[in-house]
């Protein structure tokens, strides 16, 4: 208690000392004012930190004070910096990196805003001054608070890694927040130009030419209204939208002065460029034995040196619009929030080119392929409402039905559980209702419905790669390659041996080829084993489902519904089991990932990829499958049943396995897409205020600085759930299409939902990320072309042996045309003593038992049609492949005139080339 009254005394004095100095300075203001304007020296020093929230902040830079007592040795005036405007809080700051301290000591002071040396290892208070006017460091460890050896093992690397940080040329600057639980150091980056000119050119940069144009809407719903000369409801104007199409190529240093014209040097390249180029340094830097893997700021990350490093937003988001003046004063952010996160703009088109600008060509690719593939949902979307608005109005002639409901009394069907449990014979009329709902799943317009999306899933995947040529192409990623040689943190940290890189010669952390393949093996057996759980699971539904309708069955007034209560509950235990399974895997999956010690975070990111799908597909996937084409198929006959743990298999309800998987799909595929929702709008909000919780200022929130407001928000996760999500979904409206026809609209109206909220999250709700490049989705459009695939191969397999198309169709063939008496013709009798009375069950067998010769006969029609309808898609889809080329025409004309102007400017930088000619 007695240090901290004597820390608490001496703060006060300090701050006493500090405004007296201040007020002297403003009375000699004419004499000091030479001294007041110096511009600091950024290598020598940290630049002072401003606050233009506040005008009673004092910033102190030691330098300038050590020049002033230089100046006047018996003046001790405190040399104030002046503030910048508010415009310019952000605008040297390319990156930022925080790191917490323990508190101290309380303190009424809302914010310390002085720049601190980053030299020295011990935290001091820059108030206190020795009577020569310079600085006297009083290490507060010392006298208050004593470091752990591990504490001070941290103090040292970040001075290291700042050292080389300045050895490069990165300008730094420092800040000290306050806070109720624990104080921030904010360490500020700032690039000058010539080191990001220097790292451009080793990056591989694109150079901006001067000649630049705007490009032609990539849309086909812009160009038929245009085409049309109708205005476009879908379109906006965005305020500062920037050129959609520029001439580039490589950049290069000697070509400085052509590449820059009228521009300032300092605003040539975008933040997102800067952040990049600055993440990048530090990814490089070393701070202590680079065969060690001490190396890049991940590592220091990971090792607690720092708690966060993040590129700065550029400025906060929301404001009021009143009229053109204030549209133009937006900042970047606030055009995205005004323009494109917004509920409001939920029918507009995305400003793919503002996204790319402030976030980079990576999310951006990902904001284009959902934008894209909403916009490709509206076609089977009205497709398959018309699909089940024909079935609502031919449902009443249909024969099948019709005849089900007329046989009243004529059909005592046999019990759906053992009589010995109590179960009763039921009649073939009670399952009118559900008979007509089987037919609005189950008729000739859902297997064209099938067709049609087989055909629409490939023709969206060509399309796209065209669309994804063309952005690439506008954006200038088309060279860009998936390449990485630099090793991933937690490789460098627990390789046990050196070895040297063979691309490029430097000795690095290395691990043996053969304990990482062992550790691959088993890595799968580990993703096999997660696959045996889930139809572990799948088995335990079944018998759940079996054990809940048994005294259903018993019930007089619920056993009409015993079967539709059993599986509508199994369903909703499924999604549970499911939702629960995913998180869970997919953390023991990252854990998997990093011990099988994957050099590269692009073979790290893959690898992880494969196996959190392979295990959600199975997951999400096990269900819907197991009751298309496996229930009711291993039933048994009366006194041949087959049993499972002593119980009667499961059999199809009574309307069909199609309308149970109907069910089963709209509960997992919708019920899942609630949930998600639901999260992706409550779990921000949890998140974010468990962070300002855990780092509360003392100041106010409306005078907190940009840096301080981007650090209380949520770590950015990343796409991979968003495209793992949106991946899943696509399964969901191709694999089962034919069973539930509703599913593309169900998709559509999700997306129009999820792009916004993706969009919320990346403006308002998460640190902004580092701009990455990437010229396409990576891995997931391999994913998609393998669901493409399976879904050709299962609507063909669920026309063929779970819809009743193919029975009726050779029933009418050899029987009837007018499908009299195909319900008749569809139930067997039991066979003699196998039960208490005869009764009727579904199939073509005989009295004794045998399958009938119709069962044959339907067996090779539907086989014949798996094999006709799989070939016959996959050759108008490989047709498709052939007319419709990757990259267009028009566009490949584009790229070689692009790189033939390149080299025209490139010979003779003087040529002035007419806009007209980059288009």
């Amino acid at each position: 208690m007695r240090l901290k009254c004597m820390k608490q005394r001496r703060h006060n004095l300090a701050r006493l000392f500090v405004r007296r100095r201040l007020e002297s300075r403003r009375q000699h203001k004419d004499d000091m004012g030479q001294a007041s304007s110096l511009t600091p020296n950024t290598g020598d020093g940290l630049n002072p930190s401003t606050d233009p929230s506040d005008n009673n902040v004092e910033t102190v830079t030691s330098r300038r004070l050590d020049r002033a007592s230089h100046k006047d040795a018996q003046d001790t005036h405190i040399v104030v910096e002046p503030l910048p405007e508010v415009q310019d809080e952000c605008s040297r700051n390319d990156y930022v990196l925080v790191h917490e301290e323990v508190s101290l000591a309380p303190s009424r002071s809302r914010n310390h805003n002085t720049t601190i040396q980053s030299s020295l290892p011990l935290p001091f208070r820059p108030e206190e001054k020795s009577l020569q006017g310079g600085m006297r460091p009083t290490p507060l460890t010392s006298t208050i608070h004593q470091n752990t050896p591990k504490q001070n093992r941290k103090i040292d690397t970040r001075k290291t890694f700042i050292d080389k940080l300045k050895s490069q040329g990165i300008e730094i600057e420092e800040e000290f927040a306050e806070g109720k639980r624990t104080n921030v150091r904010f360490i500020k980056l700032h690039a000058p130009f010539p080191l990001l000119a220097h790292w451009a050119e080793e990056l591989g940069f694109r150079a901006r030419i001067l000649c630049q144009a705007k490009a032609e809407e990539d849309n086909w719903s812009a160009r038929l209204f245009k085409s049309l000369r109708l205005p476009n409801c879908f379109a906006q104007e965005i305020p500062g939208d920037p050129p959609k199409v520029c001439c580039t190529y490589p950049f290069r240093r000697s070509k400085i002065a052509t590449l820059l014209g009228n521009l300032d040097s300092e605003s040539y390249f975008t933040s997102t460029e800067r952040s990049r180029i600055v993440n990048e340094i530090l990814a490089r830097t070393t701070y202590g034995d680079r065969r060690k893997g001490e190396v890049g700021i991940e590592r220091l990350l990971k090792e607690g040196v720092y708690t966060a490093s993040y590129p700065l937003h550029e400025g906060c988001f929301h404001r009021k619009v009143n009229g053109n003046e204030d549209q133009e004063k937006l900042n970047p952010r606030q055009i995205l929030h005004g323009y494109w996160a917004r509920w409001s703009k939920w029918s507009k088109y995305q400003p793919l080119d503002n996204v790319r600008e402030y976030f980079g060509e990576k999310i951006a690719f990902y904001f284009a392929w959902l934008g894209f593939y909403t916009g490709w949902l509206i076609p089977p979307s009205i497709v398959g409402v018309l699909i089940f608005v024909y079935g609502l109005l031919t449902v009443d002639e249909d024969p099948a039905s019709s005849q089900v409901c007329r046989s009243i009394g004529q059909y005592p069907m046999c019990p759906l559980c053992e009589e010995s449990q109590g179960c009763h014979q039921w009649d073939l009329s009670d399952v009118c209702t559900y008979s007509k709902l089987s037919y609005l799943f189950d008729h000739p317009g859902t297997v064209a419905f099938a067709i049609f999306v087989s055909f629409w899933a490939v023709t969206f995947l060509e399309y796209w790669k065209r669309y994804s040529a063309r952005l690439a192409h506008r954006w200038d990623v088309v060279d860009v390659e998936r390449e990485e040689i630099r090793p991933r943190p937690e490789f460098a940290l627990k390789a046990p041996s050196i070895a040297t890189n063979p691309v490029t010669g430097i000795a690095e952390p290395a691990f043996p080829h053969s304990v990482r393949r062992k550790r691959i093996m088993a890595g799968v057996c580990f993703v096999f084993l997660m696959v045996c759980m889930v139809i572990i699971f799948i088995v335990a539904i079944i018998v759940y489902r079996i054990v809940v309708s048994i005294p259903l069955f018993q019930h007089e007034t619920l056993k009409s519904q015993a079967q539709v209560i059993a599986n509508l509950s199994g369903a909703v235990v499924n999604l549970v089991l499911i939702m629960a399974l995913g998180r869970f895997y997919e953390k023991l999956a990252y854990k998997l990932t990093t011990w099988e010690m994957h050099r590269t975070q692009i073979e790290f990111e893959d690898n992880l990829t494969f196996k959190v799908f392979a295990f959600q597909f199975v997951n999400l996937y096990a269900s819907p499958f197991y009751i298309a084409f496996f229930k009711g198929r291993f039933v048994g006959y009366p006194g041949n049943y087959l049993h499972i743990f002593g119980l009667r298999n499961e059999e199809c309800s009574a309307g069909g396995c199609l309308v149970e998987l109907s069910q089963q799909l709209f509960i997992i595929m919708v019920g899942k897409q609630v949930i998600n929702n639901a999260q992706e709008i409550l779990w921000p909000k949890v998140q974010a205020w468990w962070q300002n919780r855990k780092v509360e200022f003392t100041q106010d929130k409306g005078k907190s600085k940009r840096w301080e407001a981007d650090y209380q928000l949520v770590e950015n996760a990343g796409l991979f759930q968003e495209y793992l999500e949106m991946v899943m979904q696509f399964g969901f409206i191709t694999i089962f299409v034919a069973a539930f026809p509703l599913a593309p609209l169900f998709a559509l109206l999700n997306n129009i939902v999820e792009i916004r909220l993706d969009a919320q999250k990346f403006v308002c709700n998460t640190r902004r990320t580092v701009g990455h490049q990437a010229k396409n989705i990576g891995i997931w459009l391999r994913i998609l072309e393998f669901l493409v695939h399976l879904a050709v191969i299962s609507n063909a397999f669920l026309i063929s042996f779970t819809s009743e198309f193919l029975p009726k169709i050779l029933y009418q063939y050899e029987h009837s045309w007018s499908m009299d008496g195909y319900v008749n013709f569809t139930l067997a009798i039991s066979p003699k003593g196998s039960m208490i009375e005869p009764c009727y069950y579904r199939s073509f067998r005989d009295e004794d038992g045998n399958l009938t010769a119709f069962y044959w006969k339907l067996l090779v029609v539907r086989l014949a049609f798996v094999v006709i309808f799989e070939h016959f898609v996959f050759g108008v889809c490989r047709l498709i492949d052939a007319v419709v080329p990757d990259v267009p025409k028009t566009l490949a004309i584009k790229m070689k005139r692009d790189r033939y102007l390149a080299k025209q400017i490139l010979q003779d930088p003087e040529h002035h080339i007419r806009i007209s000619e980059c288009t």
